[in-house]
């Protein structure tokens, strides 16, 4: 019999893939989600589609900032674990919302937090993000690493959610895995998000929008390594932990804009923009303790994943030319 687990965002990109494993394997969802209107709704309830027809499926609209649902949804459903997505998302967004951020994510953690220690759910997964190391210039980014100088509001509201948890542990016990995510991409990925957004101006022969000289780097990591993490630390959440889920493997942007032109067959421009306040130059993720602890062992590499993504965009566009 598989565990009840309440994934709180769970219609969102990495959200409804972790939906359709999670039920894969035999657990029953709770799914939470929103539907703001960041991005077209339309597209999240196509994310979580393909988990409707599953018995072990339930699908919640709300917020998590809403307390009183959230007791009620505690109260009436047997909960096993959390895994916590929900979030006002993006570094940019977040200079000019800043107050938002803050309260979406961090009393938005602090109420579901909240709802762990009252209903004594013991299994409680944050996600936090690679932003939290800030500008750094020495890599890999490590767990030990200092994380004191977030440099927009997005990574700092990931920090404070941090250290909430432990918070939430120390004093009341709970169990908590906060895992850095490092740039994730795949099939459903958010369509202002890099690799989306670039594929799809090359496709309609616009130029692409370049921020800096093209030297900044990113650890891209495949949609299927981050569920299996996800998963692995949800299974294996005890005490207070801390872990990067990351490909261990940076790529410059403009190789990465040379990649997916490749992919794509088509040739492409560069529109010209300065660095972006915010932006840090480069992610790249130590592994060695999620590999040991987690079993975490990222198997797609940026060339595999920027064609599986290609793909699935290509599938897209037919789907709504047909």
């Amino acid at each position: 019999m598989g565990s009840h687990i309440l994934v709180t965002g769970g219609a969102g990109f990495i959200g409804s893939h972790l939906c359709q494993r999670l039920l894969e394997r035999g657990d029953e969802v709770l799914c939470l989600d929103s539907f703001t209107d960041d991005y077209d709704p339309a597209l999240k309830h196509a994310n979580i589609e393909p988990c409707l027809s599953s018995n072990g499926f339930e699908l919640i609209k709300g917020d998590i900032r809403d307390r009183l649902l959230l007791q009620q949804i505690a109260r009436t459903r047997s909960i096993d674990g959390v895994i916590h997505l929900a979030a006002k998302a993006g570094v940019r967004p977040s200079i000019r919302q800043p107050a938002l951020y803050v309260d979406v994510n961090l009393n938005g953690t602090a109420n579901l937090l909240e709802m762990a220690r009252e209903h004594s759910i013991d299994h409680f997964v944050f996600a936090s993000s690679s932003s939290v190391y800030g500008e750094r210039t020495e890599t890999p980014f490590k767990e030990s690493d200092p994380v004191d100088h977030p440099v927009s509001p997005y990574a700092a509201t990931k920090k404070a959610g941090e250290l909430l948890c432990h918070t939430f542990h120390h004093l009341h016990g709970l169990n908590v895995s906060c895992l850095r995510f490092f740039t994730v991409y795949g099939p459903r990925q958010r369509p202002e998000m890099a690799i989306h957004l670039f594929t799809r101006l090359i496709e309609q022969g616009l130029p692409v929008p370049m921020y800096g000289d093209g030297s900044s780097e990113r650890d891209f990591t495949y949609i299927d390594d981050i569920t299996a993490g996800v998963l692995a630390a949800l299974d294996r959440c005890e005490g207070y932990e801390i872990f990067n889920l990351g490909n261990h493997d940076s790529i410059r942007l403009d190789r990465l804009i040379e990649s997916i032109a490749a992919c794509c067959g088509q040739p492409y421009t560069i529109e010209p923009h300065p660095f972006q306040s915010g932006d840090v130059s480069k992610t790249c993720a130590c592994i060695e303790k999620s590999r040991a602890k987690l079993g975490f062992e990222p198997a797609v590499s940026i060339e595999q994943g920027l064609k599986q993504f290609h793909d699935w965009f290509s599938s897209q566009d037919q789907k709504s030319n047909g």
